[in-house]
């Protein structure tokens, strides 16, 4: 752990603040008429998921948890847990299916992701940013929708339902944002 100045926190810092872990998501520099800038960042407890907003004064110190990113290649799940090989030393690993929660349908055999390890403990798994899946089925579009303004419901391959654009159509491969699970663009090959 080391201590920074609250003006160098980033998106993606790991700090500890009352005694949890929070992931830094946005942060904002703000400097009134009178007095010294603050830096307002809002935050996600790594364990419970809530939301919190908090202000600094730029000369603040912060305590910054250093973060190690581990590549994995996703191998299998099962129904708690799920199994992991170390990129470097090939090496199979176990974690509960807890830090995959709502995820768990966007894995793949052999897909890559990375292991955000804080004090050798698991804080959170990261996903490529947009996952190619093929749909499966989708509706049929309505005559006279336009094609902006409007998208339908399909579901994937691996049974996620999401919006698409009119054109879409059963066969197609598409991107989706690991994050947010919503359609990016269709994807190239």
């Amino acid at each position: 752990m080391m201590k920074i100045n609250a003006n160098l926190i980033r998106v993606g810092n790991v700090l500890k603040h009352k005694d949890k872990m929070m992931e830094v998501l946005s942060t904002n520099i703000i400097k009134p008429g009178k007095g010294g800038a603050f830096v307002q960042v809002e935050m996600k407890d790594i364990k419970s998921g809530v939301k919190y907003n908090e202000r600094w004064r730029t000369s603040e110190n912060v305590e910054k948890i250093s973060v190690n990113e581990v590549e994995v290649t996703f191998l299998f799940i099962e129904s708690e847990t799920f199994t992991v090989m170390n990129n470097q030393n090939f090496e199979q690993m176990t974690y509960s299916a807890e830090l995959i929660k709502g995820k768990e349908r966007l894995l793949e055999d052999g897909m890559q992701i990375i292991l955000e390890l804080v004090d050798e403990k698991v804080a959170k798994v990261k996903f490529p940013k947009n996952i190619k899946v093929e749909i499966k089925s989708s509706d049929a579009v309505v005559k006279g929708q336009t094609a902006s303004s409007s998208f339908k419901n399909a579901v994937t391959n691996n049974n996620l339902k999401i919006l698409v654009p009119p054109h879409i159509k059963e066969g197609d491969k598409v991107l989706i944002s690991s994050e947010t699970l919503n359609y990016v663009e269709k994807a190239k090959d």
